[in-house]
């Protein structure tokens, strides 16, 4: 006999931990399948959160030698690489059991685990037992690409594998030109590992303003990552000695590498969960397309997070949003709840690091043509004053029409993760120019620049 819910969420990250723990607030009967026992998901696990570490102990690296630079006498050290690992990982395990401990078992919110395949739209077989519910979420997140038609590809790890090194590398080529390759890129130069970025284009940070790729891209060169722009990777293979090499189209070759670290996307969890027996097929590249309330082409099932059609939406927080604002619909009596995907802020913790929100120049010209305007400065901030390596901060405002309403705001430099949330707010409200330019500006620091462009 199987157990009914009233819903049902497969994958326990960040969207199907929101959508049951909403959903039992309202009283409602709901359970989560975990498929790889790992409560938060990639979040939690591989992404965010132990990236951040890594990033706060990247920074730290940089603040030894600028307290040098600003009179410290002190002795600058090597990072025990075993120990912040530890310590890493022992937070995430509490993270962990506050989730089972905490989250689903305070709300009563049960805890399957095993492989969630669909029987039909309301039933799942989980391990031999069968669930049903009268909503379904899918939230089943994404996972790292290896490419199968590089001889030797295997040789290489992913942003998965990052996490699991217990030992620094000395020598790595990171693959990759998007956000997740120059996060990690960035962190392992600034750890002291020499650092090789293996992109077969150019720019970096498709999708980004161009302010910003241009910005990142001489700044990483500056700090001392060697970029590899257009050599196509022909094989890996393996040294005698361990190492790797790295042989290009072009005959050259990359070699002595103690590891190679694959960055190149993502693809959906979409392809093992029985889609078919429920007629869901997905596009090609996995993903499902929903509605704006998140709904399939199948009633009563539902997706959410890194799985949908929608571009520039692999947020933690959309996901978030997404999986509380469908339980809101569904139970909690608001039929029009849901997602709104214009003007998502996000922040890529690269060094310096970038927060973005709503168009690029290029793509508001796409839209608006000639009623853009744009303001943009560079500076070097405070901080750097007595700074021999200087890291330039950058900022742009895009808006259009007379009014000048504020389409997009890009930034990087120090300080600019924290200050893009309160830009995001006044964005989303529908801010314009004169509104930033009648704020009265907080002096002295790098965001009253934001409102003071002229």
């Amino acid at each position: 006999m199987s157990q009914h819910y009233d819903v049902i969420a497969i994958g326990a990250g960040s969207g199907g931990l929101s959508v049951v723990e909403k959903a039992a607030i309202y009283g409602k009967k709901a359970a989560v399948i975990e498929m790889n026992d790992d409560l938060g998901g990639t979040c939690v696990n591989r992404g965010c959160v132990p990236k951040k570490v890594m990033w706060y102990a990247a920074e730290l690296a940089h603040t030894q030698e600028q307290m040098l630079d600003y009179g410290f006498e002190i002795k600058t050290g090597k990072l025990d690489w075993a120990k912040l690992v530890m310590k890493r990982e022992n937070m995430i395990s509490g993270i962990n059991d506050w989730y089972q401990d905490d989250f689903l078992a305070k709300a009563g919110i049960d805890l399957i685990h095993g492989q969630a395949r669909f029987l039909d739209a309301h039933t799942l077989e989980v391990e031999g037992e069968c669930y049903t519910a009268d909503h379904i979420v899918i939230a089943t997140g994404s996972r790292p690409i290896v490419p199968k038609d590089i001889p030797g590809a295997e040789l290489g790890i992913t942003s998965d594998g990052f996490f699991k090194l217990e030992e620094q590398p000395q020598k790595v080529a990171v693959v990759g030109g998007g956000y997740i390759a120059l996060e990690l890129a960035g962190v392992l130069n600034a750890l002291g590992t020499e650092t090789y970025v293996l992109h077969q284009g150019f720019p970096v940070l498709i999708g980004f303003d161009e302010m910003i790729q241009r910005g990142l891209r001489r700044q990483m060169e500056a700090d001392g990552l060697i970029f590899h722009d257009n050599d196509k990777i022909a094989s890996v293979e393996k040294q005698a000695n361990g190492k790797i090499t790295v042989h290009y189209a072009s005959g050259d070759t990359l070699t002595d590498l103690d590891q190679l670290l694959w960055a190149i996307g993502r693809v959906p969890n979409t392809d093992d969960i029985g889609l078919d027996a429920i007629g869901l097929k997905p596009a090609k590249n996995g993903l499902i397309d929903v509605s704006d309330y998140q709904e399939t082409s199948v009633a009563g099932v539902y997706a959410i997070g890194d799985i949908i059609n929608k571009r520039g939406v692999q947020l933690t927080p959309v996901a978030i949003a997404a999986g509380r604002r469908l339980s809101d619909r569904l139970f909690g009596g608001m039929p029009e709840r849901k997602v709104d995907y214009n003007l998502i802020p996000t922040v890529m913790f690269t060094h310096p690091p970038i927060g973005t929100i709503g168009l690029s120049e290029e793509a508001a010209r796409e839209q608006y043509g000639d009623a853009v305007k744009v303001y943009q400065t560079d500076f070097n901030s405070m901080y750097y004053s007595f700074v021999k390596h200087k890291v330039k901060t950058y900022m742009k405002l895009i808006v259009v029409g007379e009014d000048e309403k504020i389409v997009g705001c890009h930034a990087m430099g120090k300080g600019v993760d924290e200050m893009m949330q309160g830009f995001a707010v006044a964005l989303k409200m529908g801010a314009t120019k004169k509104d930033f330019d009648d704020t009265i500006a907080i002096h002295p620091v790098s965001a009253e620049e934001m409102v003071t462009m002229r």
